[in-house]
């Protein structure tokens, strides 16, 4: 660790860790979607959107902060980036639920419940990681398991593409889905984009 000093203001890591337990909440809401009938979707897409909302607050509590700090724990750009992308992963998470609610979508294609597990999974690392930022301990193995959940998403997301276009579904249709398992795809990457924040930031501050 970089000797520093100054003081640090410490309460980003609070609010990094506030940010990434609602990315849970917003995953298990996900999961919840699968298992649940037409008629539950629209009350599932309700907390979900709540969630956003609390993402929202969260990432304007850290630019605030930001803004307001005179001395912050790692360099600024990588506050942002880190907060933004925490953020698009909420954000993403509540459009694809929406857009199953606005669509009608009676039956998701097999497969999302992978992209969600995936989802899922990276939801609980990153959770789980972001204690970890106020020592830069051991994280090394959090940005590595995300990056290759990331590959694994990248190759469900093309089986999804080829099952929706074998002929089965009619182009309305297809084209809906896939406005769906594009959107998780880009949950996925935001996951990634988060890991790597944390990579960058772990060596500038090594």
């Amino acid at each position: 660790m970089r000797f520093r000093l100054t003081p640090r203001e410490t309460s980003f890591y609070d609010m990094f860790a506030a940010s990434a337990d609602n990315i849970v909440t917003g995953s298990k809401l996900l999961m919840e979607l699968l298992g649940a009938d037409s008629s539950a979707r629209a009350e599932i897409a309700e907390r979900m959107r709540a969630a956003e909302h609390a993402g929202d607050d969260a990432t304007h509590a850290i630019f605030h902060q930001l803004n307001s700090s005179f001395i912050t724990p790692f360099d600024r750009e990588d506050i942002y980036a880190l907060a933004g992308s925490l953020d698009d992963i909420m954000d993403f998470m509540e459009e694809a639920v929406d857009l199953v609610v606005l669509y009608n979508i009676e039956e998701l294609p097999r497969g999302v419940e992978q992209q969600i597990e995936v989802l899922a999974r990276a939801a609980d690392l990153t959770a789980e990681a972001m204690p970890n930022l106020r020592t830069l301990d051991n994280l090394t193995e959090y940005w590595i398991e995300v990056n290759r959940l990331e590959n694994q998403a990248d190759q469900i997301h093309r089986k999804l593409l080829a099952h929706l276009f074998n002929g089965k579904y009619d182009a309305i249709e297809v084209l809906k889905l896939k406005q769906i398992v594009d959107v998780l795809e880009e949950a996925a990457d935001a996951f990634e984009h988060v890991a790597n924040t944390v990579e960058t930031i772990a060596v500038k501050e090594s």
